[in-house]
């Protein structure tokens, strides 16, 4: 589940806004027997995602107080990346938003090679823009909003140099490349 900030008004209508803050974060749907109602008034808008991979494409990253173990992951594995220090979260929130959204609102995407790619990033291949696909081992699997499909479209070798584009924003690829090993629906684990 994610949260960018109140969304909606007191009658569960959504305004224009997608979000008010930058702090787009990953909860768990249950946690320390906490119950939401959803889009209760005056209270955050929840987003839902089939898993993990998809809210880090969504630009999100993972919550520091409902799941604190893989936050510290995440942030272990941007640091190592960048073989740096451990960066705070508003930090990490500063640099995903510029690396999420455009002046416009749209959200944004970059180039690269799809043998480069970790396993959990979220892509469009150039010959059928329409569909989103998961990078999975050697399967690329077809993003459904309740499941994942392997329609048999697979990582053409090692050297895979076909030019993808990555929805899933550098800094969550930099994390996973950094074997941060994101939370998948079970339609995307090998039989």
């Amino acid at each position: 589940m994610g949260n960018r900030g109140i969304l909606h008004d007191d009658h569960r209508t959504l305004g224009t806004s997608r979000w008010k803050h930058p702090h787009w974060i990953i909860c768990l749907t249950e946690f320390r027997g906490r119950y939401r109602k959803v889009m209760a008034p005056r209270r955050y808008t929840e987003h839902f995602f089939l898993d993990e991979a998809v809210a880090l494409a969504a630009g999100h990253r993972p919550c520091a107080e409902c799941r604190r173990a893989d936050y510290n992951r995440y942030v272990d594995a941007v640091s190592a990346a960048f073989d740096q220090p451990p960066p705070r979260a508003a930090t990490l929130d500063r640099k995903l938003h510029q690396e999420r959204v455009t002046n416009r609102r749209q959200q944004k995407t970059h180039q690269a090679r799809l043998s480069e790619l970790p396993d959990g990033t979220l892509f469009r291949l150039p010959d059928n823009p329409g569909q989103i696909r998961l990078r999975a081992g050697d399967r690329l699997l077809l993003w459904a909003k309740d499941r994942y499909f392997d329609d048999g479209i697979q990582l053409d070798g090692k050297s895979d140099n076909r030019i993808v584009e990555v929805l899933t924003p550098p800094l969550s690829v930099l994390a996973l490349k950094a074997d941060y090993q994101p939370v998948l629906h079970p339609t995307a684990l090998p039989d």
